[in-house]
């Protein structure tokens, strides 16, 4: 069932892509793997996949164990945080997780630059911004995110390579659009005024009620579990 569902998910992104005219290998699957066990993720990695995303750290730190027992799997992981990480879980995070992809506050990035600092990495990350003005949910406004990256860009050990958002829960994935588009503006103008030294290459945005409108707004990474688990 995984593979077939895999192999759907890979039409929509090629329609989506067409619709667009984009070429499909800009878009990163990022398999999102909270709460499935073991043996569904390698069912996913035998299928293909290679970039494998996690909630919560100490979940994540169980299937590393498992799937790189000696440091590496059959086939090369990418690990990817797409969950709201607290500070007291960085020292940890940094550790596995070759993408964060929810920094929301120059504290948080502070904390990653300083665990990074330990053992001699550069950690990349994005920058996650609450586009939909949601209350309660994480991320930057799109009003701070210029400034705040201007601090972060000071950081030795940390390395901004885009940003991320999660759009609102909607009937209808259209309705989803002008979150995924502000997001793309917002890193076009982030390049446009020269507020990072270098180009920030990832859009993460997009899963599996909206990929398909994220993708034709620009994302280069989506967010997939229930598209991949479920079908």
């Amino acid at each position: 069932m995984i593979n077939d569902n895999i192999a759907k998910v890979k039409e929509r992104i090629v329609a989506s892509c067409v619709r667009a005219g984009r070429n499909p290998a800009e878009i990163t699957i990022v398999c999102v793997s909270k709460d499935r066990t073991v043996e569904q993720i390698k069912q996913a990695l035998v299928a293909g996949l290679t970039d494998i995303g996690e909630n919560r750290v100490q979940e994540a730190l169980l299937k590393f164990r498992h799937l790189t027992p000696n440091g590496q799997y059959l086939t090369p992981i990418r690990w990817h945080m797409v969950g709201h990480l607290q500070t007291n879980k960085v020292k940890d995070a940094v550790r596995i997780f070759d993408l964060i992809h929810s920094v929301d506050t120059l504290h948080l990035a502070q904390e990653i630059d300083k665990q990074a600092a330990k053992i001699g990495k550069v950690q990349d990350v994005l920058i996650q911004v609450n586009t939909a003005k949601e209350p309660g949910k994480f991320g930057l406004s799109v009003n701070q995110v210029l400034s705040v990256i201007q601090e972060m860009v000071k950081l030795k050990n940390l390395c901004i390579k885009g940003l991320m958002t999660i759009a609102p829960l909607v009937d209808d994935a259209e309705k989803a659009r002008p979150y995924f588009r502000l997001l793309r503006e917002l890193k076009e103008t982030a390049h446009n005024i020269k507020t990072i030294p270098y180009e920030l290459n990832i859009l993460s945005m997009g899963m599996t009620n909206d990929f398909e409108v994220a993708i034709e707004e620009g994302a280069t990474m989506i967010r997939l579990g229930r598209a991949i688990f479920e079908g």
